[in-house]
């Protein structure tokens, strides 16, 4: 009837005040922040705004004449979008610190089953991200400009904005990046009891139409993006129901509830 003492919650006495959440909150930020300016200073070195923006145009360089540039309308576009190349570069560079800074605020108010189930989640997730923007840029944006250039009448000259290109690539890098994230989703709603592994098999055709549904809207209207979006999704789900399973079986539920007891 009585729990035994041994029992007890490995968190109880570390509950800290509201303001002290908030200054830690405050330090984890600047931190961030000050690992994305070390990043933004590296970058700025080499390669250089010059650099980036030469490696993210060469996808639709390879499919414009040699003698072909990329275009500024806006007054300020030359000045202002390496910048925003750059930034985002920047935040891209720092991104397993700034998911490492995420981590040192949170993990003080896990269990240690928790906490050997997120660190490998916050790590896998920052991989899936990078995997899915290397996805876009090596691969996607090729066949996708191959495509669209292969419908361009001959009488137009195809020469982007510079402002516009920028603008669209970010907006799929953001896209795939995200998407990648299915596998940890999938594992979060399990290892949550949100859902059950055996609905996730069974929602496994519906996820499919999900997924084209998805890539339809976030994509440019051309069928090879919205298939190279696709695909990797519905791959992505399985890998996330396989995690889904492993971590299961691997997670013991006895620790699980003797944590529950213990905090109760």
């Amino acid at each position: 009837m009585s729990e035994t003492p041994s029992q007890e919650d490995e968190l109880a006495g570390t509950e800290q005040p509201f303001v002290q959440h908030l200054m830690e909150l405050r330090n984890r930020l600047v931190y961030s922040i000050g690992g994305i300016v070390v990043a933004l200073i590296l970058l700025a070195i080499w390669p250089g705004p010059d650099g980036l923006m030469n490696f993210i145009a060469h996808p639709i360089k390879a499919h414009m004449p040699p003698d072909a540039k990329l275009i500024a309308v806006g007054v300020f576009s030359p000045f202002i979008v390496p910048l925003k190349v750059l930034g985002m570069a920047a935040v891209l560079l720092a991104l397993p610190w700034i998911m490492y800074q995420l981590w040192a605020f949170v993990a003080p108010g896990l269990y240690s089953h928790e906490k050997r189930f997120a660190l490998p989640l916050i790590f896998f997730g920052s991989l899936l991200a990078y995997a899915g923007i290397a996805f876009v840029q090596l691969f996607v944006l090729d066949r996708m400009f191959g495509f669209i250039q292969h419908f361009t009448p001959s009488s137009v000259a195809a020469t982007p904005d510079i402002a516009s290109y920028v603008e669209a690539i970010l907006s799929l890098y953001l896209a795939f990046g995200l998407a990648f994230q299915v596998p940890i989703v999938v594992i979060l709603l399990v290892r949550l009891g949100i859902v059950e592994i055996d609905k996730l098999k069974s929602f496994r055709g519906y996820f499919i139409v999900l997924a084209f549904i998805i890539a339809a809207v976030v994509t440019p209207p051309d069928v090879l993006s919205q298939i190279s979006l696709a695909v990797p999704m519905c791959i992505l789900y399985e890998i996330g129901i396989w995690g889904a399973t492993w971590f299961s079986r691997n997670s013991p539920k006895k620790e699980e509830e003797a944590d529950s007891n213990s905090a109760a």
